[in-house]
């Protein structure tokens, strides 16, 4: 009994053991991963052992596994004018391990493929009009089209580490299921199987969250704030809340239907059964419509409207200048905008989607509204700006963050 339960008391210490060194190896791993992701400028071995904390000759064999995985890359040496031996950049391996971002949206279906540099692969966007539309029959439409693009990028030597799919509802990540998703009719849906993607592991989300985080990676000459809400305006207009860096999600992660807060009780009944949303006044088709062009037209048209109505008037758009045409969503959206802003204290408002191209028309109205009902504006400076995240910014979310997920695990890949 003694012997035995000396041997198994051995074992256990002697696996505890491997499990702390493979541990260490992972953490390790993922700590000279993002050295090399997450900095300006490219860093050497030498530089990413000083950036870590590691031994050089640690770094250099994880450098090296990290090489031969696909995930880093090393450029040319230079020699930096200085004696020694040249040091080797390294930078994030392009057309390697790429990312697929998914997305339903009430007038079109999109796939966009990144890479770990952050270069767009693929770009597939299809204008659909899907009001009450069949989840069936858009969601394998959807799955075909990831499937010719999945395929096209593997034959040309890439490998698709996963999906993302971005919905306009209210998602369940954690069980996979889209709740209700009121302008497409859809509820109760488990929709990944509906993809057939097979093996293809797909997490869903929500599309202003996905937009949010994409807007939150940078990119452009002007950097996210620390802390933001971003709002998505499409037909429906969702919200994500940024706070330090991170999402903040509630308690499911169904924080953010902004469209659906009520700006006027005795108005139009909205597609969620409430009245009064604030879709019903600056969704796009609610745009369309008040600037009376059929609620399907391009936000393109609505643009030039606007734009000949400045030129008539002979003045610059409104919130740019003086004068100017203006939308009447305006008011809307600043009222529900400065409720949020009092509920959460942030002082930056993002504007995505349709927002971004209509901002010059919007601003006066929103910042108007803002000043007048945020109980803090006189002691801060709250800012209106436009999203940088470009267009079907979901897209590009999920396309990150399934490659944030290798970043955060490259040990699965070595």
């Amino acid at each position: 009994m003694t012997t035995a339960g000396t041997a198994h008391e051995t074992t256990t210490r002697t696996g505890s053991a491997a499990a702390r060194q493979h541990s260490l190896r992972e953490h390790n791993l993922e700590l000279v991963a993002r050295a090399v992701f997450e900095v300006p400028e490219p860093l050497s071995r030498a530089g990413v052992a000083a950036a870590t904390g590691l031994a050089r000759a640690t770094v250099s064999t994880l450098v090296d596994q990290l090489v031969a995985a696909r995930l880093v890359r090393e450029l040319p040496a230079v020699t930096g004018g200085r004696a020694g031996r040249p040091a080797v950049p390294l930078v994030p391996a392009p057309r390697s391990v790429v990312g697929l971002g998914l997305e339903v949206n009430v007038d079109y279906l999109g796939v966009r493929v990144l890479d770990l540099t952050g270069d767009v692969v693929v770009d597939r966007v299809v204008p659909g009009a899907l009001h009450d539309s069949d989840p069936a029959v858009v969601l394998r439409q959807l799955g075909e089209l990831a499937r010719e693009v999945s395929d096209g990028v593997t034959a040309a030597g890439m490998t698709v580490a996963g999906a993302r799919l971005a919905l306009p509802g209210l998602v369940d990540p954690r069980t996979g299921l889209l709740e209700v998703a009121p302008n497409l009719g859809w509820s109760s849906l488990d929709p990944v199987p509906l993809l057939g993607l097979g093996e293809l592991p797909v997490r869903i989300a929500n599309e202003a969250k996905l937009a949010a985080l994409a807007e939150l990676a940078g990119g452009s000459d002007v950097a996210a704030p620390d802390s933001f809400i971003f709002v998505s305006g499409d037909v429906g207009i969702g919200a994500a809340i940024v706070v330090d860096r991170a999402l903040f999600l509630g308690e499911r992660g169904w924080n953010g239907e902004i469209g659906h807060v009520v700006v006027d009780p005795a108005g139009p009944r909205c597609s969620c059964g409430a009245f009064g949303c604030l879709e019903q006044y600056a969704g796009k088709e609610a745009m369309m419509r008040a600037a009376g062009l059929p609620p399907d037209a391009p936000l393109a048209a609505l643009v030039a409207l606007l734009t000949g109505q400045d030129a008539a008037a002979g003045a610059t758009p409104a919130g740019a200048g003086t004068g100017g045409a203006a939308l009447p969503a305006g008011r809307a959206l600043g009222s529900a905008l400065a409720d949020f802003v009092n509920l959460l204290d942030v002082s930056t408002i993002v504007l995505g989607g349709a927002y971004t191209e209509l901002l010059p028309w919007l601003r006066a109205d929103v910042e108007a509204v803002l000043a007048d009902r945020v109980l803090a504006a006189p002691f801060v400076d709250l800012e209106v700006r436009a999203a940088q995240a470009g267009p079907q910014a979901a897209l590009t979310g999920g396309a990150r963050e399934v490659l944030r997920a290798v970043l955060a695990d490259p040990a699965a890949w070595v």
